[in-house]
């Protein structure tokens, strides 16, 4: 820090205890090192900590659980504010929506939601937060269903670059919240964001295993089945190498498998069946080709689906990449398993292949700057920085398998998805970027928030 640079009396500094809360990641590969950083429990933190970082003339970034701190460009200098405001989930269940404070997690949302027959547009994971999901587009379990989770904001709080606290809604500055909604960040703190929720009775979710030896015939099998799948359903297929570590089953640890799970929603009791049955046309040809190793597949509640993906739930190091792919023919999946699959020599713990279409595609009149997503597929690869497999191996690999599926590449992406900051990335035209950018100027004129601004969102980058 430079000499004038004074740290505002509510921020910890390097080598302090505070200051390790405030900075704490999820990727740990991709740690933060701020100036000074706060931990802010209230809209009066909020407002002080920006308004004093002003005074300072310090740059100002955000986080909540720190889950894309590899997405953005490194948090290096100024102050980082994290966001984990005091405050429940609050369901109105008549209107179904759900105020949540910043830096509440998905199964807080979740356990809020269930006793009024609702869930959220969440995450794969519990402990994925809220906020930062929703305004990167938020691809969910129940996406071909309900589309974007983005779509489903119906207001955002925050306290902008003066230190005042804004709702940004239908009625009170509509421009903002369609801004907020995909347009890539640098707006200022979000303090609490209103999510629509929907109904559900029951769903089909789970995650079935193979040997990766039967991959090629599983894959296909998935995919064809994906292009006429009902919009209640949505499902990704995995191909994993996992570490023998405590919480990885010996069988899944024994050698590379190849995983399909999701969630096939039923709304109603009356859809239940209907649910069960689309679900077995999905299992029962793939559990025709080979037995399963593992099969956890079950018709449960809502809160299940949270752990259908056994993320890991303490943080960890990964380097990954993230393409939209048009389609997915069979020289496409001889492409994928050529560079993640068994022989393949792959240094990456998971590669992913996201079903999308459904509602994903659909335009929402109601929705933000990013609203739907022109592709069939998503593809997500990461690994971990250990033992023999360096850093260097795994962004080679991602550079291998990017130039391998370059024919189906979109060019798209989805921000809540991007593993790695230094990968390309691009989820908004230019007409787009620069209307966004135009709400940036009003919003925060000089540019306090500018280094929150995810790569390839502004026009001016």
């Amino acid at each position: 820090m430079h000499q004038h640079d004074v740290l505002p009396a509510a921020c910890a500094a390097p080598g302090t205890a505070e200051y390790d809360e405030a900075t704490a990641v999820f990727n740990l590969a991709a740690p933060a090192r701020p100036a000074a950083a706060v931990t802010a429990r209230s809209v009066a933190e909020v407002r002080a900590a920006v308004r004093e970082a002003a005074a300072r003339n310090l740059p100002v970034r955000v986080h909540t659980t720190g889950h894309a701190a590899g997405a953005r460009p490194p948090v290096d200098g100024g102050l980082l504010i994290r966001t984990r405001l005091d405050g429940h989930v609050v369901v109105d269940a008549e209107r179904r929506i759900a105020r949540v404070p910043a830096g509440t997690t998905w199964g807080e949302v979740v356990a809020a939601a269930a006793p009024h027959g609702l869930t959220a547009p969440h995450g794969s994971a519990a402990h994925v937060g809220v906020v930062g999901y929703l305004l990167g587009g938020g691809v969910s379990f129940y996406g071909r269903h309900t589309g974007l989770a983005a779509n489903r904001v119906r207001a955002v709080e925050l306290v902008t670059a003066d230190g005042e606290l804004v709702r940004a809604d239908a009625e009170a500055d509509p421009e903002l919240l369609w801004a907020l909604r995909g347009g890539g960040g640098g707006f200022g703190v979000v303090t609490a964001v209103e999510v629509e929720l929907f109904p559900v009775a029951k769903v089909v979710t789970g995650a079935a295993y193979w040997s990766a030896a039967h991959a090629r015939p599983l894959l296909r099998a998935w995919r064809d089945w994906a292009r006429e799948a009902p919009r209640r359903a949505t499902t990704s297929l995995r191909v994993m190498n996992l570490p023998p570590v405590p919480g990885v089953p010996p069988a899944l640890a024994a050698g590379p498998v190849l995983c399909v799970d999701g969630a096939v929603l039923a709304a109603s009791r009356e859809e239940v069946d209907e649910a069960r049955r689309q679900a077995e046309e999905l299992l029962a040809p793939l559990r025709g080709l080979a037995e399963p190793l593992m099969d956890t597949w079950a018709l449960t509640d809502a809160a299940d689906v949270l752990d259908a993906h056994m993320d890991p739930a303490e943080p960890v190091p990964f380097i990954g990449d993230h393409l939209l792919l048009a389609d997915l023919g069979d020289d496409a999946v001889d492409a994928f398993l050529s560079v993640t699959g068994e022989g393949s020599s792959s240094p990456l713990a998971v590669a992913t292949l996201r079903q999308l279409g459904g509602a994903f595609a659909d335009a929402d009149p109601r929705g933000g700057v990013l609203n739907r997503v022109d592709a069939a597929y998503a593809y997500m690869g990461s690994g971990p920085p250990f033992g023999p497999v360096t850093a260097a191996d795994l962004e080679a690999h991602c550079a291998t398998v990017r130039s391998a599926l370059a024919p189906w590449d979109t060019g798209r992406t989805v921000p809540s998805l991007v593993e790695g900051a230094n990968r390309p990335q691009c989820h908004l035209d230019a007409k787009a970027r620069s209307a966004v950018d135009r709400v940036r100027a009003r919003i925060d004129p000089r540019g306090r928030f500018a280094g929150d601004i995810a790569p390839g969102a502004t026009a001016a980058g």
